[in-house]
């Protein structure tokens, strides 16, 4: 029966190497999308849904400058097997320091990448700001407040879900610096989940100019230079 999983990413710098990872997983029934380098499979990773990332350790080891620091996002983020080729046979390879990883390939894709919630890799880093806010909601005005916001969307605490869907568009209004952002419910926290607000979390549609000089006076950061990526 196949593995009922979102696609795994792929990476290698090496075409060998990068043909038979893909023929590999393909073999077990796992979908895969082969990426030439890190950053593209960043790329990838903002706009769709994966359950895991299947990565060739030597390509690990020689990233570099942007590469290196989303090569260590990536892993990170996504259930992680690094290996190297041997043959016809991958073999699972840890780096020192590196978190604990599963001793072969069928343990991966059914054990960490089945227990994954696929989600798309966020964009922007989140900043823990409280903001007052008026949501505008089929004809609706409901107050609240923000957990935090990005350049991307942000988080407002609610206990209302009942009326709320994730897809639904809505309107956000801060007092404090008198705008109005448009919105999409992108996923909904419910209450009673351990250490977690309950809420909503949104992702801004596209906003002024006005709007991006308020949004950068409330996280402190230019747009280009907050991407939501961990030191390496």
């Amino acid at each position: 029966m196949p593995l009922q999983l979102n696609p795994i990413l792929v990476v290698s710098y090496i075409d060998e190497t990068r043909d038979a990872l893909v023929k590999t997983l393909n073999s077990s029934e796992a979908l895969a999308v082969a990426c030439t380098t890190f950053c593209e499979a960043e790329n990838l990773a903002l706009k769709e849904m994966f359950s895991g990332l299947l990565v060739d350790l030597p390509s690990i080891i020689k990233s570099k400058g942007e590469e290196k620091i989303v090569a260590y996002t990536l892993a990170n983020f996504f259930p992680t097997l690094r290996v190297r080729t041997m043959g016809g046979m991958i073999v699972p390879m840890a780096m020192p320091g590196s978190a604990k990883q599963d001793k072969n390939l069928g343990d991966f894709l059914t054990n960490s990448c089945s227990a994954f919630v696929p989600r798309t890799l966020r964009a922007y880093k989140r900043h823990p700001v409280c903001l007052s806010t008026l949501i505008s909601h089929k004809d609706v005005e409901l107050k609240g407040f923000s957990l935090d916001i990005s350049w991307g969307g942000m988080f407002i605490v609610d206990l209302q879900l009942e009326k709320f869907s994730v897809g639904d568009q809505i309107t956000i209004f801060l007092p404090e610096f008198g705008c109005t952002i448009s919105a999409e419910i992108r996923n909904i926290k419910q209450w009673g989940i351990r250490r977690q607000a309950p809420g909503i979390g949104l992702s801004f549609n596209e906003f002024d100019e006005d709007t991006e000089k308020i949004i950068a006076s409330i996280t402190r950061t230019s747009k280009e230079f907050d991407r939501d990526r961990l030191s390496a």
